[in-house]
């Protein structure tokens, strides 16, 4: 088709009016779902204060930012750690002002981005023992009920130990340490408090507390682990917990308190003690088929 010298000028001079407009109006932040998987990318978000959420939609990352350095609790997986450090940058933070790296539990799920992170920001890596093993070696071993379904993990180096209870500080910011194993023997949980104003609010970043084992694995035949699994649980009950984040957003319905989609409002009164009451639910239920198991002839 050619077009007439008139026609010709007309498109030229519609051309940079429709990209002007175009980039004036980019796409709305799509929310994410219950189901999404471990490296779909999310926006990253506030959630309060100083508190942001810089994970994917299905595994979390949370910054908690300070004018003396940042904290960074978990690192997804070795793809999602490139998303991790692209959010904090959206965001308009330094990863490189990152001082401390914190861990849930050490599954490759949010563990497999723990080196690639500490390489980008040059921050210490602080765990517990039982994490601090793996994270070293690359590797779990049978004391962790998923043994035989994990992968490995790339190591991780300058590895500080952190003790139950134990307090770190950068500046303002005060992050307790709370051993939860359960899911892991490494399971820790992370409470602090962020302010707008003289709004605060105590966050609760609780590990996972799901009963699940690989097909040799049976709590029953392991007393000691499974009393410490049943304290973890009256802990995460006490916490803390205005405003309860976990490490799969979906385990504590997150996306219907953040993001593009929320419906429900942020902080949950009873967020912590509801959470733990589903999970030894779970439990008990876990040990009821356990049981069935050892009676059958």
């Amino acid at each position: 088709m050619r077009l007439s010298r008139r026609g010709l000028v007309a498109l030229l001079l519609a051309l940079p009016f429709s990209c002007a407009a175009s980039e004036a109006t980019p796409p709305a932040p799509q929310a994410c779902k219950d189901d999404a998987g471990w490296n779909d990318p999310a926006q990253p978000l506030k959630i309060h204060g100083n508190t942001w959420f810089v994970g994917t939609c299905g595994i979390s990352a949370v910054l908690i930012t300070s004018d003396a350095g940042h904290v960074l609790i978990d690192g997804g997986t070795e793809k999602g750690a490139t998303l991790i450090l692209a959010n904090i940058r959206t965001l308009g933070f330094d990863p490189r002002d990152v001082k401390l790296i914190l861990n849930s539990h050490e599954h490759h799920d949010h563990a497999g981005g723990l080196a690639a992170l500490q390489q980008a920001t040059g921050a210490d890596v602080v765990v517990r023992a039982p994490t601090l093993t793996v994270l070293a070696r690359g590797k779990s071993d049978r004391s962790d009920p998923q043994f035989l379904d994990l992968n490995s993990l790339p190591v991780v180096s300058r590895l500080r130990a952190l003790a139950d209870g134990e307090i770190l500080e950068i500046g303002r910011l005060r992050l307790k340490a709370h051993a939860t194993p359960g899911h892991s023997p490494g399971g820790t949980s992370w409470t602090w408090t962020s302010c707008e104003g003289s709004d605060c609010r105590g966050i609760a970043y609780v590990d996972s507390l799901s009963s699940i084992s690989d097909k040799q694995y049976r709590y029953s035949d392991h007393p000691e682990y499974l009393a410490a699994f049943r304290r973890t649980l009256k802990t995460v009950a006490a916490l803390p917990c205005d405003v309860l984040l976990t490490p799969h957003p979906s385990a504590s319905a997150m996306w219907s308190r953040l993001g593009a989609g929320a419906t429900d409002p942020l902080a949950e009164p009873d967020g912590c003690k509801t959470y733990a009451a589903n999970a030894m639910d779970r439990l008990e239920a876990r040990l009821a088929e356990e049981h069935r198991a050892k009676a059958k002839p």
